[in-house]
């Protein structure tokens, strides 16, 4: 048997409620239903007042997949002022209710926008990071593992601890050990790199440097650094900067970008 979509309408002021999925007889379930539902409460409201609810069916001839997302559909463009109590199915494939003033990664744009701290010290250098386009962590499985999450495409803004954030890039490459990296078809180790160390441990997968290749879309020499303090920072490589809309924006205007379009 076909499946279909229906909807409950209060006749008091012709507003929406309900919406539903089902098959033969099941739109009209709802009317002798016991349970304390703020639906059940709605329509007992209606019946108290001597009228029935309407109820109409909205889409029909579907499969139940097709109900399912019509359904969803639905319950997404009336969102609160409906009564049920599931968001239906399809959640993962609709924007949050109530998220239309903000951007939202994987809906208004594709790539992450994320947090980098650069760790600086005797395995790296932010001056090398920017004159040849790479960002790299290391010397440990926890630091190999955290820059490897970066894929191509993601947008991040690089932070340098004591100083502040210093550049936002796109990752064009994902990491891998440094033995593996080359720049312009030259070896990166081979580089008249500032950090003299960066090659330490080379063979060990374990130990060794782990490197991404990065487009810089702006950057700053480490005196130029903008400040951070009151802003998102981490101790950690990698972060994301889904939940930060402060941060976020305040990065756009400090270094004249707008992620959404990067990350289109």
């Amino acid at each position: 048997m076909e499946h279909y979509v229906y909807v409950y309408i209060d006749p008091r002021n012709y507003e929406e409620f309900y919406y539903g999925k089902g098959k033969g007889s099941r739109k009209n379930a709802h009317l002798k239903s016991k349970t304390d539902t703020e639906k059940n409460k709605r329509i007992k409201a209606i019946l108290n007042a001597g009228l029935e609810p309407i109820v109409r069916v909205v889409a029909k001839g579907l499969s139940e997949e097709q109900a399912l997302l019509v359904e969803k559909t639905l319950l997404h463009k009336l969102g609160r002022s409906l009564t049920n109590i599931s968001s239906g199915h399809f959640s993962k494939n609709f924007r949050p209710q109530n998220t239309l003033h903000i951007d939202i990664p994987g809906f208004d744009y594709q790539s992450g926008i994320y947090y980098y701290n650069v760790g600086q010290g005797p395995h790296r250098l932010w001056a090398d990071y920017r004159k040849y386009g790479f960002v790299s962590a290391g010397q440990g499985k926890r630091w190999a593992r955290a820059i490897c999450r970066f894929n191509e495409g993601d947008i991040f803004v690089a932070h340098l601890k004591g100083k502040g954030y210093v550049g936002v890039g796109e990752i064009i490459k994902k990491a891998r050990p440094i033995r593996e990296v080359k720049i312009a078809g030259r070896a990166l180790v081979s580089l008249p790199l500032q950090c003299r160390q960066m090659g330490d441990n080379i063979d060990s997968d374990e130990k060794c440097e782990y490197v991404a290749l990065v487009r810089w879309n702006k950057s700053v020499a480490e005196k130029d650094a903008i400040k951070s303090r009151g802003f998102f920072t981490s101790t950690h490589v990698h972060a994301t900067l889904k939940n930060q809309p402060k941060t976020r924006a305040y990065l756009e205007k400090a270094f004249k970008v707008s992620f959404s379009k990067l990350a289109l």
